[in-house]
């Protein structure tokens, strides 16, 4: 029986190892960057069974026994239980997450199969303006890096307060060969948006500043869960349905927020997607967002080209010269939901000619039929999901449709809005990079909104 189990969560785990190094946040993956991947990875093969033992060896829902003894830093309102999600009375549950040790974990996976890309601490060897260490303290261990650059965690001591506080700080990598006029006015952009949302399941953003070697660097919230992506791959299989159910129910709230202001993510993935340690999802990471409604319109823009993570792509943006960016936004969603509960991706690309997984989903939905890894799903789950992940983008239900859903409401979703401020409009910075945000404290407005 244990051997079973084990057998199982392996073959999870190796159906992710598709994820682990493909492209990095907002990059393109080209088919043949995508087989010289996979021809890397056949080298490693020796090693996963191995790897893969080590790492998938605890029940769904649970740390290790080395975790659970020395889960000893338990922040305020945190449960004392040494169980990942635990359910408690009247249908409800309690996250515990514990992402110190996870990605510990995940960081020896990665070593062991000579993976590349994976978050470590290094030596800080650069230098921080005055100001950035003042205001947020000095950014240390490297907790995520991308081919914008990397995210460090800012410990800010406070006089007379006790302990420390925690910032993320991400520091844009300028490109290659890439004008200035153009890096500022891609951080900027990305900061404008972000800045200007508030959600309980949207990342705050606090501040832009530069430091003394020239970069600019944005500090957010710190959250200590981790990202989603780390979590599912060390679930063992799969998240808890209620798990699960509830950071799907998160998702789309949050989801619904942005596209009530206007804002498409256009990169929807686990990896975007962090976590608080009582389990509160937010949305991060918006590189490649775009303003589909300025403030004063009352009908969206279409939008063109390809951007994400392929497997996470909707159909018609490989097809479409133009579609609608909310749409895309909600197929992501799906594919995300269908990731925790099985613990595997649907399929590597969503062209017909080029995935027999797709094709297969694709015969399947004709047939009004579902191919085996939707088998796990409750009938309710099966008829949401498959509205989401409708291939037609005209047929695609919207993010007030899956809100009213019967399965959907009847969701426990344990952090949500509680203020008016998901039903507030952003119009004084809502889409329109020149209307800078005023946390922006420590850069010239006019000199951003000349350069933009």
């Amino acid at each position: 029986m244990e051997n079973t189990k084990q057998q199982k969560e392996q073959t999870a785990g190796k159906k992710l190892l598709l994820e682990v190094d493909r492209q990095q946040p907002g990059s393109k993956e080209t088919k043949h960057e995508h087989d010289n991947h996979v021809k890397s990875s056949h080298h490693t093969s020796s090693k996963i069974s191995a790897t893969l033992q080590k790492m998938f060896h605890t029940d769904k829902g649970s740390d290790t026994e080395s975790e659970k003894s020395e889960n000893t830093n338990i922040q305020p309102g945190q449960t004392t239980s040494n169980t990942r999600f635990q359910k408690t009375e009247a249908g409800k549950h309690i996250h515990n997450l514990s992402y110190s040790k996870r990605t510990h974990r995940m960081q020896n996976f990665f070593k062991e199969l000579g993976i590349h890309g994976q978050p470590a601490a290094v030596n800080d060897k650069h230098v921080h303006s005055q100001s950035l260490s003042e205001k947020y303290g000095k950014p240390q261990e490297v907790i995520g890096k991308g081919a914008f650059g990397i995210v460090r965690i800012a410990h800010k001591i406070e006089p007379r307060v006790p302990g420390e506080k925690l910032f993320a700080v991400k520091e844009f990598k300028r490109h290659h060969n890439e004008p200035s006029k153009k890096y500022i006015k891609r951080l900027t952009s990305e900061f404008c948006i972000s800045s200007s949302l508030h959600h309980i399941n949207v990342i705050d953003t606090l501040d832009l500043l530069q430091d003394t070697q020239g970069n600019y660097c944005e500090v957010m919230e710190y959250c200590s869960g981790g990202d989603l992506y780390s979590l599912i791959v060390t679930s063992g299989g799969g998240l808890e349905k209620d798990e699960g159910n509830c950071f799907f129910g998160q998702l789309i709230n949050g989801v619904k927020y942005l596209h009530d202001n206007g804002v498409a993510h256009r990169d929807l993935k686990p990896e975007n997607l962090i976590l608080t340690f009582n389990g509160c999802l937010k949305i991060t990471d918006f590189g490649n967002a775009e303003c589909f409604r300025m403030a004063w319109e009352t009908q969206p823009h279409l939008t063109r080209g390809i951007c994400g993570s392929e497997p996470y792509i909707a159909p018609e943006e490989f097809k479409d010269e133009l579609f609608d960016s909310r749409s895309v936004d909600i197929w992501a969603c799906g594919i995300i939901y269908m990731s925790m509960m099985t613990s595997s991706l649907l399929w590597r690309v969503a062209i017909e000619k080029e995935d027999a997984n797709f094709k297969a989903y694709l015969e399947a939905k004709k047939k009004d039929t579902f191919t085996a890894p939707f088998q796990c799903l409750t009938e309710g789950q099966r008829e949401l999901i498959s509205k989401i992940i409708e291939p037609d983008p005209k047929k695609r239900i919207t993010i007030e449709q899956i809100i009213t859903d019967s399965w959907f409401s009847s969701i426990y979703i344990c952090h949500r809005q509680t203020t008016s401020t998901s039903d507030s409009s952003i119009s004084s910075t809502s889409c329109s990079i020149n209307a800078v945000n005023e946390q922006a404290t420590a850069i010239n407005k006019t000199s951003i909104a000349n350069m933009v």
